[in-house]
């Protein structure tokens, strides 16, 4: 009686592990062929900011200047979040 008991637990967990074993595998399986599809028909597009200036290729590009007005609406927001967390 012990000795079945024993193995009915043992071959239980080999089955439950199994499952699980597998289910992974296929979950990898999945992730990876989603992933190539993904790639194949949206790849990434080049990024908005360019690296280097157009004009003379060795610079960076430079920064655009800040609307006055802009800069002072963010640094009143800045202000008054600071005031309400008392940071």
């Amino acid at each position: 009686m012990q000795n079945e008991l024993i193995q009915q637990g043992i071959s239980l967990m080999l089955y439950g592990m199994g499952t699980v074993f597998v289910f992974l595998a296929i979950l990898v399986l999945v992730t990876f062929s989603m992933s190539a599809i993904v790639k194949r028909f949206f790849p990434e597009v080049e990024s908005l900011t360019p690296a280097t200036n157009s004009i003379n290729p060795g610079t960076a590009a430079q920064p655009q200047a800040v609307d006055p007005k802009r800069l002072a609406v963010i640094s009143a927001a800045i202000k008054k979040h600071r005031e309400t967390t008392g940071r």
